[in-house]
């Protein structure tokens, strides 16, 4: 299960962006994940749990958006949306398209808390 691999990289780069700013938290961690990512995002989310235990992120809200595949197709010069088995134009049919997205996975936000006190509910 490399996901488990993939959110401990996310997590290092949310502690790192969290001293940097002196949070004493992190609340919320929003991703984006493409199909052609490589990356399962149901595995992801469970593996979130694994990884963020006893860190600064443990008590952080994890969203994950998906994102659609875009191709660019240079014979008509549109983009479509495009499924992962099947990239071909929407506009012409072309077969030799160009990927403009979804094989990326981005740390899109994350929310910090700077407060001094914590309060445990």
């Amino acid at each position: 299960m490399h996901e488990l691999s993939v959110c401990q990289s996310i997590l290092s780069q949310v502690e790192t962006i969290a001293q940097q700013h002196q949070a004493t938290a992190v609340t919320l961690i929003k991703l984006k994940i493409g199909p052609l990512s490589g990356v399962e995002t149901p595995l992801l989310v469970n593996a979130w749990t694994i990884a963020s235990a006893n860190t600064i992120a443990a008590e952080a809200q994890f969203e994950v958006e998906e994102m659609p595949i875009t191709i660019h197709c240079p014979s008509c010069d549109r983009e479509s949306r495009a499924k992962a088995n099947r990239m071909v134009c929407g506009h012409c049919g072309e077969w030799r398209t160009q990927l403009v997205s979804g094989d990326e996975m981005l740390l899109q936000s994350i929310e910090l808390d700077k407060s001094t006190e914590r309060e445990n509910v």
